[in-house]
């Protein structure tokens, strides 16, 4: 079985890693008739365009500056950032191979059989944050009045910014995508006609505590998806060095193997294939990795400089709020 982690100690760039693993993949899906080997390389492929042509994120990141400029206009008086991203290598072929673990798993549960390779194809559609987006916005104690609840301010500060974003985003080349996941709750400051297309993950909370609202657009420009997510300072805080950081790796890893125990091994080779692509990832010494550009001590002290681990930025924007005597004045 050929699987990224093969590729990682050679020295070699990212985009020839891609190239090198994707091309395999698809000598391998013709040898052993393995449709989902090929439907991989061509993911792999998106990824490949998207760091060796990028033009179209100037265009893209322009057209996201214009929010940036309108919450600049609109809320001067809170501090927020703009960050863009390409997904990571590591991460893309972590999320995609978990794709496929879950379904399988999932399908099995409940059907007593294994899905088609069609169906396993339409669930990998669900993949549409390889480019994604993060507002984080704050307000500064110098411009609270006495008595005003900040958590309470900021939140429905970021529901009325949600409630604008979708529109504002289809007047510039955009169209909002249903979300692929239903969530039982909604809070009643989403408007009902932008409702359909957020996963609300403020009233529902996921492991540790993450929270966020997240959007997906498809960019009638470049035909591709991007992730918008929305949060406040402190959903950012939980989410990137808070518990929701810690425990969601080792939420997952627990559910991976019972995954593994509901699916016996060589019942079904598309779920063992993507089961230890997974288990590979997750338990890969990042400090063994001999990747051009990039260089980590352990899983905590990494320099990422070729967005194999954490990303690439694309799209760096900070606002700092107007000082309060300005408002004075």
């Amino acid at each position: 079985m050929v699987q990224l982690t093969d590729y990682l100690y050679s020295g070699d760039t990212v985009l020839h890693i891609i190239r090198g693993y994707s091309n395999d993949l698809r000598k391998s899906a013709s040898a052993t008739h393995n449709p989902l080997d090929r439907a991989h390389a061509n993911f792999l492929l998106q990824m490949e365009e998207l760091l060796e042509h990028n033009n179209f994120l100037t265009s893209q990141s322009q057209r996201i500056r214009e929010f940036y400029k309108y919450m600049a206009g609109h809320y001067g008086l809170f501090s927020f950032t703009f960050r863009g991203r390409i997904k990571s290598l590591i991460r893309s072929e972590e999320k995609y191979n978990g794709y496929i673990v879950s379904f399988i798993s999932s399908y099995h549960a409940k059907h007593g059989t294994y899905p088609s390779v069609a169906q396993i194809k339409e669930e990998l559609t669900r993949f549409k944050d390889l480019i994604a987006y993060r507002i984080v916005l704050s307000v500064p104690s110098c411009h609270l009045k006495i008595g005003q609840d900040r958590d309470k301010l900021e939140m429905e500060t970021l529901y009325e910014i949600a409630n604008i974003l979708p529109e504002f985003l289809e007047e510039r080349g955009f169209s909002a995508q249903l979300a692929s996941t239903e969530l039982p709750e909604s809070s009643p400051l989403l408007n009902e006609n932008v409702r359909p297309y957020y996963k609300d993950y403020i009233a529902n909370p996921k492991d540790g505590g993450y929270r966020s609202l997240h959007l997906t657009m498809y960019d009638n420009l470049s035909r591709g998806y991007t992730e918008i997510q929305l949060r406040t300072k402190a959903m950012d805080d939980l989410a990137e060095i808070g518990e929701a950081n810690h425990s969601v790796y080792e939420n997952q890893q627990e559910r991976e193997r019972a995954r593994r125990q509901q699916v016996p091994v060589g019942e079904c080779p598309y779920f063992d294939d993507a089961y230890e692509r997974v288990t590979n990832l997750q338990n890969l010494d990042l400090s063994k990795i001999d990747v051009n550009m990039f260089t980590a001590l352990d899983k905590y002290r990494v320099n990422d400089g070729c967005g194999l681990y954490y990303g690439r930025l694309i799209l760096p924007y900070e606002h700092l709020s107007r000082f309060q005597n300005d408002e004075i004045d």
